[in-house]
């Protein structure tokens, strides 16, 4: 498998081929066109462990997820109809959703990604060696939202306590709109893993908490050939430092993330064996 895999966060979603798939039939066709995916349904509710398990079926044995665990374990807070439960109590139910992902080797990196309050402080250090030591079993990576953790007086500092212990440094392009939103910060901290997600470049669209549409336009983006050709120089730096880069596309609140995966794909020269078999329509034969 090459060193760099590329793919899109969720599966639900993307538009893969001209053919309509149905939804059960969604993640299968994934499969066949990208070997990882970030798991982001586990972020909004805990899976069932069947539910998990049938993903862990469904794909093929070299297939790779990134798992984003429930929101109460980031600070996004509880839905008023979710029950209320302690930290432990969370904990402990992730780690038996994820279990059978854990176990067969599939789940490759646990992403943390951390809300846009979430401050460079003492109290949030803590915290997350609260959670790396909680999730022993498990590689975690780390996204900040908050561009305090990157200031000129703390960039380095964040990056040696990343390294100091052994968490993945989430590298994101996104827009640059102030405190809440990092700067390109293209560096490895895990001797393994890089991780890079891209959010789209909609300033207008990215800090809009009160907009209930939010969504819609948030990762409204759609990455150009050059936008994709400066990142090609940086990636592979990037696995120079680290033996896998795992390049995540997120900009799909118009359905253009599967496009610029493809971009990068042919970008850097990448395809890939292993992948599940595919039904290929005309247009996907003229790709």
């Amino acid at each position: 498998m090459n060193q760099v895999r590329i793919g899109v966060c969720g599966w639900g979603d993307h538009v893969l081929t001209t053919q309509a798939s149905k939804t059960k039939d969604k993640l299968v066709e994934y499969t066949s066109h990208f070997p990882i995916v970030e798991l982001d349904s586990t972020f909004h509710a805990i899976a069932a462990v069947d539910r998990v398990e049938k993903w862990v079926e469904q794909t093929p044995e070299t297939f790779r997820f990134l798992v984003k665990p429930y929101r109460e374990l980031t600070g996004h807070g509880r839905p008023s109809h979710f029950p209320e439960r302690s930290w432990e109590e969370i904990v402990k139910a992730v780690k038996e959703s994820f279990e059978p992902m854990r176990l067969t080797g599939k789940c490759e990196l646990m992403l943390f990604q951390f809300p846009p309050w979430y401050d460079c402080s003492q109290k949030h250090v803590r915290y997350i060696r609260k959670v790396k030591e909680a999730f022993s079993e498990y590689r975690l990576a780390i996204e900040f939202r908050n561009q305090s953790w990157f200031s000129e007086s703390m960039c380095d500092q964040t990056l040696r306590f990343l390294t100091d212990e052994k968490l993945v440094h989430v590298v994101c392009d996104e827009p640059q709109a102030g405190i809440h939103s990092i700067p390109i910060v293209a560096a490895s901290t895990h001797p393994t893993y890089s991780v890079v997600r891209f959010h789209g470049r909609n300033k207008a669209g990215w800090d809009q908490p009160g907009n209930p549409n939010w969504r819609d336009i948030r990762y409204a983006y759609d990455y150009s050939d050059e936008e994709i050709s400066e990142w090609a120089p940086r990636i592979q730096s990037l696995a120079t430092s680290s033996r896998e880069v795992y390049v995540l596309f997120n900009n799909n609140s118009q359905g253009h993330a599967v496009k610029s995966a493809r971009k990068m794909m042919k970008q850097l020269g990448i395809s890939y064996e292993g992948l599940a078999p595919r039904q290929l329509s005309l247009l996907d034969w003229m790709e």
